[in-house]
């Protein structure tokens, strides 16, 4: 799902497996600060965690593979979609 160039996109993804009360979103979190990227990660009821991030293609795709990585002992399976970039979010935040 790689974006080219600088054009904004909007990824949304959800994590599944042994991905809450271990730090994702904390972890997510810290890591958009390296990027380029707004949105948001938060817990679902149903154990998933759910991330949309927006900014240049290649900064949502280098953020998203690092979550990714970083978290990959924990992830079972992640459902991803692009979407048209909404430009609602100010920076990247945890969602309650």
């Amino acid at each position: 799902m790689t974006q080219i160039g600088t054009e904004l996109c909007r990824r949304h993804c959800y994590f599944n497996g042994r991905v809450q009360g271990i730090g994702f979103r904390y972890t997510a979190r810290n890591i958009a600060i390296n990027f380029d990227v707004t949105g948001f990660v938060r817990n679902l009821a149903d154990g998933r965690v759910e991330l949309v991030a927006e900014g240049p293609g290649k900064e949502v795709d280098n953020f998203v593979e690092t979550v990714r990585d970083r978290m990959r002992a924990y992830i079972r399976q992640t459902d991803e979609s692009d979407e048209p970039a909404s430009g609602e979010y100010a920076q990247f935040i945890i969602s309650r």
